[in-house]
């Protein structure tokens, strides 16, 4: 175990250190969090509408909300909140992106978010072309191309067309937004923030306003950043044949990597390597957060979106089998590690004082999947007895969450839920109120327990102060 412990701390910790501290990736992860005031008020929208529109169909035959006079209002606003939030989930991400990488670099953080959704905006759709192929009597295509040619409608003998121009597309400023917000926003962003530093800037007297003269020193910055991507825009199309660079990501990079993300091995690899950054001390979500939310947190907002549109059934036709969710649901009860269990084994078995007085300590804030106190306590952090159940118990509580969801045991996660809802719960909502999803939890709880049980029973041979 000292063997294995050097060999990490000599070539795994260095790593982990310095991906912890890279100011983009740390920036990349800040935007995905400052996403989270809209994205959970759209998550609360689903949720409240999958309780009230979509749950009482499974019991009572014939049910529909929307002839409720209550429930139908309640259900129009929280579209409206679903509008404004998980609608448009990409432009709030491409804001909060430029602001986070602005602030990395110590300049303009507003004008940092508008260059970079701005950068996003400039290469979506904005027009619209839809063509229906059918028999149409030749009056009718004289009236039609006469009358209504200034409303986008067209005709010919054999099909009718409508087109139309300042339509911005719903699916390019969702979660599908994400990944090119990612390369086009952060590059925008990044050569306006290298001007901003460099001085290219238009400087104002002294007397005038902070405010004024911060929006004019931006102006040649943000300029040249949009104008470089509104060139990289231009090309790409006279290459492509008139495709968008946000199509082509989300054909060649996005839905491959959400592909790739179904796999087990995936999802296993990144929940070993939560575990192993944590136990040096690293918080291993915060490392892995760019993945976490850059390909999971994606699939999650797909599936939330899904699940507004057309229910559970749509989720399990067209969505993601395991996303971002699907770890707090399954593996991350009491917090990285299920740690909560390990809480609870310490009550009961542990004989040790200092063992116990963390435990207590600790099965507070655990309930509601805060670990720090026993991972830091304890600890668990660097303590070799500990290693082993902590990286075990939430390999077999993914392969057992994992394997529930693929094999249909389960609904898929389709809400968004507060990370710090207590573990069962926390599954419950996740899946839209599928009531199997706690039993599974239950099991993964169960089965970690006798993981880490017999390491909290030889622990008490150990001489505290003396883990290692």
């Amino acid at each position: 175990m000292n063997a294995l412990t050097a060999w990490l701390e000599r070539y795994l910790l260095p790593i982990a250190g310095r991906i912890g501290n890279q100011k983009h990736l740390v920036a990349l992860r800040d935007a995905f969090i400052g996403t989270m005031p809209a994205t959970m008020a759209g998550s609360v929208a689903v949720l409240i509408n999958a309780i009230i529109r979509d749950l009482p169909t499974q019991f009572i035959d014939g049910y529909d909300a929307t002839t409720i006079p209550i429930f139908r209002e309640i259900i129009g606003i929280n579209g409206y909140v679903w509008n404004g939030t998980l609608a448009i989930a990409g432009l709030i991400f491409a804001f909060s992106l430029g602001y986070n990488i602005s602030k990395a670099y110590g300049v303009n953080e507003l004008a940092g978010g508008i260059v970079s959704l701005s950068a996003l905006i400039q290469g979506i759709a904005f027009s619209f072309s839809t063509t229906v192929e059918t028999a149409v009597p030749k009056e009718l295509v004289t009236t039609i191309n006469d009358k209504f040619a200034d409303a986008g409608w067209s005709a010919t003998a054999d099909g009718l067309t409508a087109s139309g121009w300042g339509w911005l597309k719903l699916a390019h400023l969702d979660g599908n937004a994400f990944f090119t917000a990612m390369i086009l926003g952060f590059i925008a962003t990044i050569i306006y923030a290298k001007l901003m530093l460099a001085n290219v800037t238009i400087k104002m007297p002294e007397q005038v306003p902070p405010a004024v003269s911060k929006a004019f020193a931006a102006i040649i910055p943000a300029t040249a950043a949009l104008y470089a991507i509104a060139t990289f825009n231009f090309v790409f199309g006279k290459l492509t044949d008139g495709m968008l660079f946000i199509d082509w990501v989300q054909k060649f990079i996005a839905e491959p990597l959400l592909g790739l993300s179904q796999g087990f091995g995936a999802v296993l690899l990144v929940s070993i390597l939560i575990q192993l950054f944590w136990f040096f001390g690293i918080h291993g979500m915060n490392v892995l957060a760019p993945v976490l939310e850059g390909i999971w947190g994606v699939a999650q907002i797909k599936n939330v979106n899904l699940f507004n549109e057309g229910g559970v059934e749509l989720v399990k036709e067209q969505g993601y089998l395991w996303v971002r969710g699907s770890f707090d649901a399954y593996t991350m009860f009491g917090g990285s590690g299920g740690t909560l269990v390990l809480i609870i084994a310490i009550l009961m078995f542990s004989k040790r004082a200092d063992y116990r007085a963390v435990g207590k300590l600790s099965l507070g804030p655990g309930i509601f999947n805060i670990n720090e106190p026993v991972m830091f306590g304890l600890p668990i952090v660097l303590n070799a007895i500990m290693f082993i159940p902590f990286i075990l118990a939430p390999v077999v509580t993914t392969a057992i969450g994992y394997f529930a969801t693929t094999a249909g045991l389960v609904n898929p996660v389709s809400q968004q839920v507060v990370w710090v809802t207590p573990p069962i719960l926390l599954s419950f909502l996740a899946t839209g109120l599928d009531w199997r999803a706690p039993i599974v939890t239950i099991i993964c709880m169960i089965v970690a327990f006798f993981i880490y049980a017999p390491f909290v029973i030889a622990a008490n041979k150990m001489v505290p102060g003396n883990d290692d």
